[in-house]
């Protein structure tokens, strides 16, 4: 079992580890900053530097089970080994911004229009949501963004807590999606709270306020058929 290290803190960038499984290309962790693709959010890259070695580049992590894999282009390294590991900050901090935006966003449309998420995709600085919305008027994308920065201007906390699961299933309104996406059989589920806006459950990495967002711009909405809409967001410095 690798134990994830950006699940309590998303501001990690440096850490030790021990490689507990190797292959090829492949690193296992016994812990590990770097977030694998999942919940929409693309996986970290970043290095990995083992004593006496020459540094890793981590193009891909995935996460098996209870193991994350750590993708390199070729390692050498044998179970056991002692490494240092660095995120590449300037992905992983876009992506946290990306991902609190896509948050606020979800949460406006909730509150002023009352439909669920029905699917959602990011890259850093950019993202797309969609949602059942029967109809989308030519002023409902500006009355979005105008929402969105408002929220962003009110400087919002952003708290991360891991609750038991049947205390979190009591919490109303907690999965915003169309499907609800908790695996059975987890049983600590972990809560992002924008405080005074929005309650999730979620596994992604977030920035600390919604100020640190910077500012959001919808470029996109269009719709993809009957009660399917299509937001698309650009993050930008404030």
């Amino acid at each position: 079992m690798t134990e994830l290290l950006y699940f309590t803190d998303s501001y990690l960038r440096e850490f030790d580890a021990t490689v507990t499984a190797a292959d090829e290309r492949r690193l296992a962790l016994d812990r590990t900053a770097f977030y694998p693709t999942g919940g929409g959010q693309p996986h970290d890259c970043g290095w990995i530097e083992p004593a006496g070695g020459p540094r890793l580049e981590v193009v891909e992590v995935r996460r098996e089970g209870p193991v994350v894999w750590h993708v390199t282009t070729g390692h050498g390294l044998a179970v056991g080994a002692r490494v240092r590991a660095t995120i590449d900050w300037e992905r992983r901090y876009a992506l946290m911004r990306t991902h609190t935006a896509l948050h606020v966003l979800s949460a406006v449309i909730w509150r002023d229009h009352g439909v669920p998420v029905t699917g959602s995709g990011m890259e850093p600085l950019r993202g797309r949501m969609d949602f059942e919305l029967a109809e989308m008027s030519a002023d409902f994308a500006r009355a979005i963004e105008a929402a969105v920065a408002a929220e962003i201007r009110a400087d919002r906390p952003i708290e991360v807590q891991l609750l038991p699961r049947a205390e979190a299933e009591r919490i109303p309104d907690l999965i915003r999606t169309k499907i609800n996406l908790l695996p059975a059989g987890i049983d600590t589920i972990r809560t992002v709270d924008i405080v005074g806006l929005d309650l999730q459950a979620d596994g992604g990495t977030h920035v600390r306020s919604t100020r640190e967002i910077g500012a959001v711009r919808v470029v996109d909405s269009r719709s993809k058929g009957k009660s399917f809409k299509r937001l698309v967001i650009a993050v930008t410095d404030a």
